[in-house]
Protein backbone atom coordinates (compact mmCIF):
# COMPACT_ATOMS: atom_id res chain seq x y z
CA UNK A 1 0.00 0.00 0.00
CA UNK A 2 1.01 3.39 -0.95
CA UNK A 3 1.92 6.01 1.47
CA UNK A 4 -1.12 8.06 -0.02
CA UNK A 5 -3.30 4.87 0.59
CA UNK A 6 -2.40 4.56 4.25
CA UNK A 7 -3.74 8.37 5.42
CA UNK A 8 -7.24 7.69 2.99
CA UNK A 9 -7.74 4.20 4.01
CA UNK A 10 -7.50 5.56 7.91
CA UNK A 11 -9.43 9.22 6.60
CA UNK A 12 -12.87 6.41 5.49
CA UNK A 13 -12.82 4.37 8.91
CA UNK A 14 -12.11 7.40 11.06
CA UNK A 15 -15.03 9.35 9.48
CA UNK A 16 -17.84 11.01 11.24
CA UNK A 17 -20.32 8.53 11.59
CA UNK A 18 -17.72 6.15 12.90
CA UNK A 19 -17.08 8.76 15.62
CA UNK A 20 -20.41 9.61 16.76
CA UNK A 21 -20.74 5.39 16.94
CA UNK A 22 -17.57 5.22 19.22
CA UNK A 23 -18.46 8.33 20.88
CA UNK A 24 -21.62 6.19 22.20
CA UNK A 25 -19.39 3.94 23.00
CA UNK A 26 -18.01 5.76 25.44
CA UNK A 27 -20.51 7.05 26.89
CA UNK A 28 -22.20 3.81 27.51
CA UNK A 29 -19.29 3.64 29.65
CA UNK A 30 -19.54 6.60 31.30
CA UNK A 31 -23.18 6.43 32.22
CA UNK A 32 -22.59 2.29 33.51
CA UNK A 33 -20.20 3.84 36.16
CA UNK A 34 -22.33 6.83 36.99
CA UNK A 35 -25.09 4.48 37.53
CA UNK A 36 -22.92 2.06 39.67
CA UNK A 37 -22.38 5.17 42.08
CA UNK A 38 -26.00 5.75 42.07
CA UNK A 39 -25.30 9.47 40.24
CA UNK A 40 -28.44 9.21 38.69
CA UNK A 41 -29.24 12.32 37.40
CA UNK A 42 -26.10 12.67 35.65
CA UNK A 43 -26.58 8.78 34.13
CA UNK A 44 -30.09 10.46 32.78
CA UNK A 45 -28.44 13.17 31.06
CA UNK A 46 -25.71 10.88 29.75
CA UNK A 47 -28.58 8.26 28.34
CA UNK A 48 -30.39 10.95 26.96
CA UNK A 49 -27.51 11.80 24.86
CA UNK A 50 -26.52 8.53 24.23
CA UNK A 51 -30.01 7.40 22.84
CA UNK A 52 -30.73 10.14 21.03
CA UNK A 53 -27.73 10.14 19.01
CA UNK A 54 -28.85 6.63 17.78
CA UNK A 55 -29.49 7.87 13.95
CA UNK A 56 -26.89 10.39 13.84
CA UNK A 57 -24.18 7.88 12.54
CA UNK A 58 -26.82 5.99 10.46
CA UNK A 59 -27.92 8.99 8.73
CA UNK A 60 -24.74 10.68 8.35
CA UNK A 61 -23.50 7.43 6.38
CA UNK A 62 -26.24 6.98 4.34
CA UNK A 63 -26.35 11.03 2.76
CA UNK A 64 -22.67 11.31 2.98
CA UNK A 65 -21.82 8.07 1.24
CA UNK A 66 -19.66 6.76 4.59
CA UNK A 67 -20.87 3.35 5.14
CA UNK A 68 -18.29 1.45 6.16
CA UNK A 69 -17.84 -2.28 7.14
CA UNK A 70 -16.48 -1.12 10.69
CA UNK A 71 -19.89 0.75 10.86
CA UNK A 72 -21.73 -1.47 9.75
CA UNK A 73 -20.26 -3.63 12.80
CA UNK A 74 -20.10 -0.53 15.65
CA UNK A 75 -23.30 0.71 15.39
CA UNK A 76 -25.45 -2.17 16.23
CA UNK A 77 -23.01 -3.02 18.63
CA UNK A 78 -23.73 0.49 20.45
CA UNK A 79 -26.92 0.27 20.77
CA UNK A 80 -26.97 -3.03 22.24
CA UNK A 81 -24.34 -2.39 24.49
CA UNK A 82 -26.12 0.59 25.58
CA UNK A 83 -29.84 -0.85 25.73
CA UNK A 84 -29.02 -4.34 27.49
CA UNK A 85 -26.36 -2.74 29.61
CA UNK A 86 -28.41 -0.05 30.88
CA UNK A 87 -31.47 -2.70 31.56
CA UNK A 88 -29.25 -4.90 33.02
CA UNK A 89 -27.90 -2.25 35.56
CA UNK A 90 -31.28 -1.14 36.10
CA UNK A 91 -32.43 -4.50 37.31
CA UNK A 92 -29.40 -4.82 39.47
CA UNK A 93 -30.60 -1.45 41.25
CA UNK A 94 -31.17 -1.23 45.01
CA UNK A 95 -34.80 -2.69 46.27
CA UNK A 96 -37.56 -1.09 48.21
CA UNK A 97 -38.77 -1.89 51.78
CA UNK A 98 -40.81 -4.70 49.75
CA UNK A 99 -38.15 -6.42 48.00
CA UNK A 100 -39.19 -5.14 44.59
CA UNK A 101 -36.48 -2.91 42.34
CA UNK A 102 -36.91 0.82 42.97
CA UNK A 103 -36.26 0.61 39.29
CA UNK A 104 -39.42 -1.21 37.97
CA UNK A 105 -37.10 -3.51 36.20
CA UNK A 106 -37.09 -7.29 37.00
CA UNK A 107 -34.84 -9.34 36.67
CA UNK A 108 -36.57 -11.24 33.90
CA UNK A 109 -37.37 -8.37 32.11
CA UNK A 110 -33.87 -7.64 31.41
CA UNK A 111 -33.52 -11.40 30.47
CA UNK A 112 -36.08 -10.85 27.79
CA UNK A 113 -34.33 -7.95 26.34
CA UNK A 114 -30.77 -9.37 26.25
CA UNK A 115 -31.84 -12.88 24.93
CA UNK A 116 -34.20 -10.99 22.14
CA UNK A 117 -31.47 -8.55 20.70
CA UNK A 118 -28.69 -11.96 21.37
CA UNK A 119 -30.96 -13.95 19.15
CA UNK A 120 -31.48 -11.14 16.57
CA UNK A 121 -27.84 -10.93 16.36
CA UNK A 122 -27.57 -14.50 15.58
CA UNK A 123 -30.95 -14.99 13.31
CA UNK A 124 -29.07 -12.16 11.21
CA UNK A 125 -26.28 -13.54 10.43
CA UNK A 126 -27.61 -17.01 9.57
CA UNK A 127 -30.31 -15.20 7.11
CA UNK A 128 -28.44 -12.55 5.32
CA UNK A 129 -25.73 -15.52 4.31
CA UNK A 130 -28.77 -17.76 2.90
CA UNK A 131 -30.18 -14.61 1.26
CA UNK A 132 -32.97 -13.58 3.20
CA UNK A 133 -34.41 -10.33 3.89
CA UNK A 134 -32.91 -8.75 6.96
CA UNK A 135 -34.34 -5.36 6.50
CA UNK A 136 -36.00 -3.61 9.77
CA UNK A 137 -39.19 -4.38 10.97
CA UNK A 138 -41.68 -1.58 12.29
CA UNK A 139 -42.12 -3.63 15.44
CA UNK A 140 -38.49 -3.56 15.67
CA UNK A 141 -37.96 0.40 15.13
CA UNK A 142 -40.81 0.64 18.01
CA UNK A 143 -39.27 -1.66 20.06
CA UNK A 144 -36.43 0.84 20.45
CA UNK A 145 -37.90 3.90 21.13
CA UNK A 146 -40.22 2.41 23.91
CA UNK A 147 -37.50 0.84 25.29
CA UNK A 148 -35.06 4.18 25.66
CA UNK A 149 -38.10 5.91 27.07
CA UNK A 150 -39.02 3.54 29.85
CA UNK A 151 -34.96 3.11 30.42
CA UNK A 152 -35.56 6.85 30.75
CA UNK A 153 -37.76 6.89 33.00
CA UNK A 154 -36.79 4.20 35.23
CA UNK A 155 -33.40 5.68 35.52
CA UNK A 156 -35.42 8.74 36.38
CA UNK A 157 -37.34 7.25 38.94
CA UNK A 158 -34.18 6.46 40.74
CA UNK A 159 -33.44 10.39 41.86
CA UNK A 160 -36.14 9.99 44.28
CA UNK A 161 -34.77 6.99 45.75
CA UNK A 162 -33.84 7.02 49.36
CA UNK A 163 -31.16 4.33 50.38
CA UNK A 164 -31.36 5.06 54.12
CA UNK A 165 -35.30 4.19 53.87
CA UNK A 166 -34.85 2.11 51.19
CA UNK A 167 -38.11 4.40 49.51
CA UNK A 168 -38.89 6.67 47.17
CA UNK A 169 -38.92 10.67 48.56
CA UNK A 170 -42.47 11.94 48.91
CA UNK A 171 -41.92 14.47 46.11
CA UNK A 172 -41.73 11.57 43.23
CA UNK A 173 -44.37 12.57 40.90
CA UNK A 174 -47.10 9.82 40.45
CA UNK A 175 -46.92 10.44 36.50
CA UNK A 176 -43.23 8.90 36.48
CA UNK A 177 -44.13 5.64 38.04
CA UNK A 178 -47.37 5.34 35.80
CA UNK A 179 -45.47 6.32 32.68
CA UNK A 180 -42.71 4.06 33.56
CA UNK A 181 -45.06 1.07 33.58
CA UNK A 182 -46.75 1.84 30.27
CA UNK A 183 -43.39 2.20 28.35
CA UNK A 184 -41.93 -0.44 30.18
CA UNK A 185 -44.44 -3.05 29.23
CA UNK A 186 -45.18 -1.92 25.51
CA UNK A 187 -41.64 -2.30 25.39
CA UNK A 188 -41.50 -5.57 26.47
CA UNK A 189 -44.37 -6.40 24.16
CA UNK A 190 -42.52 -5.23 21.24
CA UNK A 191 -39.34 -6.67 21.93
CA UNK A 192 -41.37 -10.17 22.16
CA UNK A 193 -42.95 -9.63 19.25
CA UNK A 194 -40.52 -8.23 16.67
CA UNK A 195 -38.09 -11.09 17.99
CA UNK A 196 -40.99 -13.80 16.70
CA UNK A 197 -40.88 -11.91 13.61
CA UNK A 198 -37.08 -12.64 12.73
CA UNK A 199 -37.37 -16.10 13.76
CA UNK A 200 -40.73 -16.75 11.61
CA UNK A 201 -38.10 -15.10 8.91
CA UNK A 202 -35.76 -17.74 9.81
CA UNK A 203 -38.13 -20.49 9.51
CA UNK A 204 -38.86 -19.28 6.01
CA UNK A 205 -35.47 -19.25 5.25
CA UNK A 206 -35.19 -22.71 6.42
CA UNK A 207 -38.05 -24.10 4.44
CA UNK A 208 -36.84 -22.47 1.22
CA UNK A 209 -33.32 -24.01 1.65
CA UNK A 210 -34.73 -27.41 2.51
CA UNK A 211 -37.30 -27.25 -0.59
Amino acid sequence: MSDTALPAAKARVLNVPNMVTISRLILAVVLFGLMSFSQYTAALVTFIVAASTDWVDGYWARKYGQVTQLGRILDPFADKMIICGTFIYLAAAPQLVDGSPASSVTAWMATVILARELAVTALRSFIETNGGDFSAKWAGKWKMVFQCIAAGFSIGQLQWFDAASRSFAADLPGWVPSTLHITLWIALILTIYSGLEYIWVSVKVLKRMDG
